[in-house]
């Protein structure tokens, strides 16, 4: 086999996890994001109730 081949496979592979790790990364900023929002929805509900 061609030493092209693997370079060319390497690459590949490295720009595969690459964008799996970025989309990884996305997803955990994403879930932060809703955390934070359910939190603040929870504490408006709490202070509702209070009243």
């Amino acid at each position: 086999m061609d030493e092209r081949n693997f370079t060319f496979m390497f690459y590949g592979l490295a720009a595969a996890w690459a964008i799996l790790a970025a989309y990884v990364v996305y997803l955990g900023a994403r879930e932060g994001k809703i955390r934070r929002q359910l939190e603040n929805l929870r504490r408006m509900l709490e202070e509702r109730d209070k009243t």
